[in-house]
């Protein structure tokens, strides 16, 4: 089981590489990530299949919108990585 950190940890660790002119330390996790740098509809398509690989879950296409904030991808994420 994943804690929120180690989580949290992951998500900006992918945002990262997908958005290297991400300002990861002052992003907002209650903020949409397309609002807050330049992350278009392939980026986010990418970001969702990378967390997918990194945390070997399955996130079905309808589930999308729920990755929208880092707070939304946490809270969706926690129940997927939980037993």
């Amino acid at each position: 089981m994943l804690s929120e950190d180690q989580i949290q940890k992951t998500i900006l660790e992918i945002i990262g590489k997908i958005a290297p002119e991400a300002d990861i330390a002052h992003l907002d996790p209650a903020e949409r990530l397309r609002n807050q740098f330049d992350f278009d509809s392939v980026d986010f398509l990418n970001f969702a299949i990378a967390l997918q690989a990194h945390l070997n879950v399955k996130i079905p296409e309808e589930d999308y919108p729920q990755l929208a904030t880092i707070n939304g991808c946490i809270a969706y994420l926690k129940s997927k990585c939980t037993p």
